[in-house]
């Protein structure tokens, strides 16, 4: 029996996402507040939704929204996913949030015998774009098992890590693996342009050596969007353990220099990015 999907929030991610159910034949219900957005994917044949009671009546909800506030807003606001619950459903919680936010979730639908899983997207626009997100999901296997072909028209791999909240930790780590790498790049980059290399040709020099990286590949690609809430994400779930991370704090630092058109200036006009203010 086919599964019936609703997706909450018609973003860069959540959009592609949509289309991709709504190419390979399954139910899509959307909402978003952007009335146009919905249009737009409803056109393509998916079922517009008014309200997240009615999102609420799909065997799975994949909750695509930017914050931990706006995922608690969306599953337990006065109005939420949680207010109308169905029995048997799944909340597929797919934005960066805090594992405690994801178990609080959990611990308000499991009385009305709603499920919820953790599965944070890696991939990025261009992965969503392609129907190939890297998904990251934490949470009950079997019920991971259950959803999978709702899964499979928007993604290229599913990893189950653990328990609720283990695909938080999977892509905080992926987000700092990955703001890390941006930092690296741009230092070791401008060093070699200044030193009389063209980066664009230490690039692909690099590409097929030890230090080639898919962000090395893609990084003027990349819009460099969510660093800050990320690595303030990596900082809350490390403050507990006292655990300290020297390189993060250095790319927090960093990073509010490295821009789009920064590394477009040194990658791709072999340009030094610095040069006017020299």
């Amino acid at each position: 029996m086919t599964q019936s999907v609703g997706v909450i929030g018609l973003g860069a991610m959540g959009r592609p996402m949509a289309e991709y159910l709504v190419d390979a034949g399954v139910p899509t219900s959307v909402l978003d507040v952007d009335a146009d957005v919905r249009q737009q994917v409803v056109e393509r044949g998916a079922k517009p939704a008014r309200t997240l009671t009615e999102i609420a009546d799909n065997d799975v909800i994949l909750v695509v929204v930017p914050s931990d506030e706006d995922v608690r807003t969306v599953c337990l606001g006065e109005d939420g996913l949680l207010s109308a619950p169905r029995d048997g459903s799944v909340i597929v919680i797919s934005a960066s949030v805090t594992p405690e936010t994801c178990e609080d979730i959990a611990k308000a639908g499991a009385p009305h015998g709603v499920s919820v899983l953790d599965a944070a997207l890696t991939g990025g626009v261009r992965g969503a774009e392609s129907g190939e997100i890297n998904l990251l999901v934490g949470g009950d296997e079997a019920v991971l098992d259950r959803i999978r072909p709702s899964l499979e028209p928007w993604t290229k791999a599913v990893h189950h890590l653990g328990p609720l909240g283990s695909g938080q930790v999977g892509k905080t780590v992926n987000n700092l693996c990955h703001w890390i790498q941006i930092s690296g790049v741009h230092e070791a980059m401008l060093l070699g342009r200044r030193l009389g290399v063209a980066p664009s040709k230490l690039r692909e020099a690099l590409l097929d050596s030890p230090a080639a990286s898919r962000t090395l590949a893609e990084i003027d690609h990349m819009r460099f969007t969510w660093w800050k809430k990320d690595i303030d994400n990596a900082r809350k779930m490390a403050e507990p353990l006292g655990y300290r991370m020297p390189l993060t704090d250095l790319a927090y630092d960093l990073m509010p220099g490295i821009t789009p058109d920064r590394i477009n200036t040194l990658l791709i006009q072999d340009l030094d990015p610095d040069a006017e203010r020299e």
